[in-house]
């Protein structure tokens, strides 16, 4: 690893990006001395806990469903604001912020995608599809930055933010819309189940999509060498470092 590094280039492409930043940028000058970086990833961590608690809650009342609404503007709030402020600030810490952002980031996505499979909208089962689907894309996108040095928030269009104004509209199709079974054949699934499951194979698909073409790209910019004569240097069984 090289250990001058001290950022990966950013690339935030999405639909929502403009109105974004200048929200974000108005909000960095509106931050309080005493609030930092690390505070906002709390915050952002915290809004995941509400909105899985609400979730689950929905059991009793649906009407927590606007709870879950407010848990997902909580997490936009911390999530999207901590590297903004450090940015901001000029108080960035790469390797620091990009270890604790990112793992606080997965706690939270598997905490939020458990609460949905245990609200009564979502068998358990489609929610950790979805789930493991979702952290393929994460994984996708941290092995990527540390192959290109390019690190891309957004799949296509569709970043984190886009992301959770989707799910504004998926909690309001689940607080005004019914759950029909859907009888296809010797098939059933409900339609909430299905809409997850559907969501699940859109994850595998631009994960198998997006890795094809990498390697194909990857495979020009890095093509095979011919096989030397063995080196007499050359101990089998000796470890040698990797930098």
């Amino acid at each position: 690893m090289d250990s001058s590094k001290t950022a990966d280039v950013r690339v935030n492409n999405t639909f929502l990006a403009p109105l974004e930043r200048t929200a974000l940028q108005w909000l960095c000058k509106q931050m309080p001395v005493w609030m930092t970086p690390d505070i906002l990833t709390v915050i952002g961590f915290i809004g995941g806990l509400v909105m899985a608690a609400a979730y689950w809650l929905c059991n009793t009342n649906k009407n927590f469903l606007w709870i879950v609404d407010l848990g997902l503007l909580i997490n936009w709030f911390g999530d999207s604001l901590d590297g903004s402020l450090a940015r901001y600030r000029r108080i960035e810490r790469f390797k620091y912020g990009y270890f604790v952002d990112h793992t606080v980031d997965i706690t939270t996505q598997t905490i939020f995608f458990l609460g949905l499979g245990l609200s009564p909208f979502v068998h358990f089962n489609f929610a950790l599809l979805a789930l493991v689907g979702y952290l393929h894309l994460g994984i996708l996108t941290y092995i990527d930055t540390a192959v290109s040095g390019v690190y891309k928030i957004s799949y296509g269009k569709i970043g984190p933010t886009e992301v959770r104004v989707f799910l504004l509209g998926v909690n309001a199709i689940f607080y005004f819309g019914t759950n029909p079974l859907i009888n296809l054949g010797s098939l059933s699934i409900l339609s909430f189940d299905a809409i997850v499951l559907c969501i699940a194979v859109a994850f595998f698909l631009y994960f198998l999509g997006f890795t094809l073409l990498r390697m194909r790209e990857l495979r020009i910019q890095d093509p095979p060498k011919e096989n030397p004569l063995p080196s007499q240097s050359y101990q089998p069984g000796v470890s040698r470092k990797v930098v």
